[in-house]
């Protein structure tokens, strides 16, 4: 009984001291010691700052009652590695460590509870963020291919995936590169094989001829770098086969260290339960299945793949927060209405807790055949972390359960900040925690409570309508800020969609997926994947349909600033509990109304993708703008990022003519050189096409296109160096799909080549238009290298790196009143 007295003793002394240590906090906001006091039009100012100091330190001290500041440590070791991947030129590990050594020094000297104590601990947890970024990138330590080429590759099966086609895309650890032998070469590479061949099994060797390339960078100044991606995942090339690939068995299986082995083992066992599920449901539903369980993305139709896409049903496809749940909460329901069956053993035995550990270990093995993707992976820790919160008798679903499995996905990899995937799915779980809180804290309705069966089914599937709506409108909402800035796309009628999809998905489709896997080694998983094959099939129907209605709203490129302040909004709307929290609502909304107002940003009049092939040039102003371009096949993937970017809808399509074609460019191996005919015909060939050519719209014949544009200029592209000197003659623009030791034409011309934009990736020109002195250029790289971009800048023939991305351009000076387009002020857009 003393015991007890002297705790409420304690607490009482607490409490008193609560308005001590909420003085204490927001002092330092508006001292009491230095408050005005004004008399006049000033005093009510004065009143109106205190009464919000006092409020907001009231509000302040709140959320660390209630623990919501620690919901902010992922926030800052996200921003802080953000930071990291986005400077040009990051600080040294020993700066970063010695700044955050003397921070916490002054951090534990600090008082608690105080705002210099959390701005510091704010600073450290930055920095720390910075370390773990710059751990990783040395952890990684990818060797990225530095140029195309073709030779022959041997390496191990690692992975490999089974297309739409037949086709097999193989992960080899590359052992061997000849004829010619590669002085830096990756140590995994991604190929591949369309040839008919016997698929090679994990564990094999695979040896073949092969054009292998590093992985594409932006496709436009400001999009998404691939090459990031794969440096962070090991891949050091892509390529294809250029034959079939020949397939013997590896023998070097004893001298693998145990850790590859059961590597090895889970994918062997990944491959098998992916083939076993494409053989009882062939076609799209066994491709969708197979997404689902075992995370193979590659096998469904592209049309298929892009009605997924267009109707907002793609986060379906991906092993994600939802399959993760659905699987552990059919397994933890159905394994405790299992044990409740046993009168004796409810009584004896915590049946929650055994179910919640049967469906920690039934989710461990989900993520091992799943190849423990990201997203796999996150959703994995999420659902874990619940688990153990149903085990420790805590709350399963709240957002500290998020804070420590994001926190957790960023000490480990803090890379995956930076990708659409990691923002996307905690953005829309912390919006569906904090949505259900404000739901749960609303209140109780006034209907009285239905007594009739009728009324009772009623209300039940009112509930399940609400409720479906509700998560796919929250979740919608919170993901659309990363779909406009990294897809610029936003699909109109995802809510629909989602609304006839999601119920197939959790009555049908994972329940009896889950039933499969469970008797799968019996046999008995047939009728099982064929229940869950026709739920697909509807899923598909729905988004076939849904896509049909349109393909949803495009944005153009943002600032970006744009992701900044809706996504500090967003974080304060959602990880906060107090009035503070509307600070992120007004947050979003003057972002919203900034980039509503605000003028849109410039895009460049020529666009040049990084391999030099497509070209896009762009006329017009408003809504008659157009886009002309030199293929009448435009390679997909960087075309489709290309148009909403540029915000066009109409696009020239370039005019083929027939007019003979240019004569076989010489050997220059053998030391062929064209003859006095061959020259003056090519010459010829030439001419017609710049005197034919067009306003605004390309004219071609092969291997070679002009467009005149509206000043006058003439630009033309080519595929062969041979024809340089004579295209320079002629234009004055000259884009080269291929490289040359030219980096300058002897006219004057502004010759642009692959070797030109290896080091700054794909580039957008202003200023063409209207007789310019200055031709500003946008470039995808520029500065120091960084670890996934100094590929871009290696010399094999002298194996050194260049110091910093820049433009290969000539630099002349010219005459301002002449004809040709002069670039002798050629600036580089930051």
């Amino acid at each position: 009984m003393v015991e007890v007295t002297e705790k409420q003793g304690e607490a009482g002394r607490r409490s008193a001291e609560m308005p001590a240590r909420r003085e204490v906090f927001y002092a330092p906001l508006l001292p009491s010691a230095t408050r005005p006091t004004a008399s006049g039009l000033k005093a009510p100012i004065y009143a109106a700052l205190r009464r919000f100091s006092a409020n907001g330190g009231e509000c302040v001290v709140d959320e660390m009652r209630y623990g919501h500041l620690f919901l902010f440590l992922p926030v800052c070791l996200g921003g802080g590695a953000a930071v990291w991947f986005a400077m040009p030129s990051p600080p040294s590990a020993v700066i970063l460590i010695t700044l955050l050594a003397v921070l916490s020094i002054a951090l534990f000297r600090s008082t608690r509870d105080t705002a210099s104590h959390v701005i510091l601990s704010a600073v450290c947890l930055t920095v720390a963020g910075m370390l773990l970024a710059q751990w990783e990138t040395a952890r990684a330590a990818t060797v990225i291919l530095d140029q195309p080429l073709v030779t022959t590759v041997t390496g191990v099966v690692e992975r490999r995936e089974q297309g739409a086609a037949g086709e097999w895309r193989y992960t080899l650890r590359v052992t061997a590169t000849t004829e010619p032998s590669v002085r830096r070469p990756p140590d995994r590479v991604n190929v591949l094989a369309r040839s008919r061949h016997a698929p090679a099994a994990i564990g094999d060797s695979l040896s073949g001829r092969a054009r292998l390339s590093p992985p594409s960078g932006p496709a436009m100044p400001g999009l998404n770098d691939f090459a990031f991606q794969s440096y962070f995942n090991g891949i050091g090339a892509v390529g294809f086969f250029l034959g079939p690939p020949a397939t013997f068995a590896n023998l070097d299986v004893a001298d693998m260290d145990v850790l590859t082995r059961i590597d090895r083992a889970l994918f062997s066992l990944r491959d098998r339960i992916s083939t076993r599920i494409r053989a009882v449901l062939p076609g799209d539903a066994g491709a969708f299945a197979a997404q689902i369980i075992t995370g193979e993305r590659r096998s469904m139709s592209e049309e298929a793949t892009e009605a997924l896409r267009v109707s907002g049903l793609a986060h379906i496809s991906a092993i994600s927060g939802l399959n993760m749940a659905l699987a552990a909460g059919i397994f933890f329901v159905g394994l405790r209405a299992l044990l409740s069956l046993a009168p004796a053993l409810t009584q004896r035995f915590p049946i929650k807790k055994i179910a919640a550990i049967g469906a920690l270990m039934a989710i461990t093995g989900y993520v091992l055949i799943s190849g423990y993707q990201v997203s796999a992976v996150r959703a994995y820790l999420m659902t874990a972390i619940m688990l153990f919160a149903v085990l420790f008798d805590r709350p399963a679903i709240s957002l500290r359960n998020l804070a420590l499995a994001a926190t957790a996905i960023l000490v480990v990899q803090p890379s995956a900040v930076m990708g659409p995937s990691f923002q996307m799915s905690f953005a829309a779980t912390a919006g569906l925690i904090a949505g259900y809180a404000a739901w749960r804290s609303r209140p109780r309705t006034i209907l009285p409570p239905a007594r009739s069966l009728g009324l009772r089914i009623a209300a039940g599937g009112a509930k399940l309508v609400g409720g479906t709506l509700a998560t796919s409108l929250i979740g919608g909402l919170a993901t659309a800020i990363f779909a406009i800035t990294h897809f610029h796309r936003l699909s109109t009628h995802g809510l629909e969609a989602n609304l006839a999809a999601m119920p197939l998905i959790s009555l049908v489709v994972m329940p009896a997926g889950f039933i499969a896997m469970l008797l799968m080694p019996f046999g008995l998983d047939g009728p099982f994947f064929w229940i869950m094959g026709q739920g697909l099939e509807l899923v598909l129907s729905v988004a076939s349909t849904v896509a049909g209605w349109g393909e949803g709203y495009v944005f153009p490129r943002l600032p970006s600033w744009f992701m900044l302040g809706t996504s500090a909004g967003m974080l304060l709307l959602t990880l906060l509990r107090s009035s503070l929290r509307h600070i992120g609502t007004a947050l979003i909304a003057a972002t919203l109304a900034a980039t509503w107002l605000m003028p849109r940003l410039d895009t460049g009049e020529l666009v040049i993708s990084e391999d030099a092939r497509l070209v896009a040039l762009l006329t017009g102003q408003g809504e008659g703008r157009t886009l002309a371009i030199n293929r009448t096949r435009p390679p997909t993937f960087i075309f489709d990022q290309w148009r909403p970017v540029l915000d066009v809808e109409t696009t020239m399509q370039p005019m083929m003519l027939a007019m003979g074609e240019l004569p076989a460019a010489p050997d220059w191996r053998t030391g062929e050189t064209w003859s006095a005919v061959q020259r003056s015909s090519a010459e010829a060939l030439l001419d017609q096409l710049t005197e034919t050519a067009e306003v605004d719209r390309f004219t071609c014949i092969k291997q070679a296109c002009a467009v005149r544009m509206q000043s006058g200029k003439m630009l033309m592209t080519l595929d062969r160096p041979d024809l340089v000197g004579a295209a320079c003659d002629r234009a004055d623009i000259v884009v080269l799909a291929a490289r040359t030791r030219l980096n300058a034409c002897r006219s004057g011309a502004f010759l642009i080549s692959q070797t030109s934009l290896r080091a700054t990736g794909a580039i957008e020109i202003f200023g063409l238009e209207g007789a310019p002195h200055y031709l500003t250029i946008r470039a995808s790289f520029e500065g120091k290298p960084r670890p996934w971009t100094a590929h871009r800048l290696y010399d094999w023939r002298t194996a050194s790196t260049a110091e910093a991305h820049t433009l290969q351009l000539p630099v002349r000076e010219r005459d301002q009143a002449s004809d040709t387009i002069p670039v002798s002020a050629v600036e580089v857009a930051q």
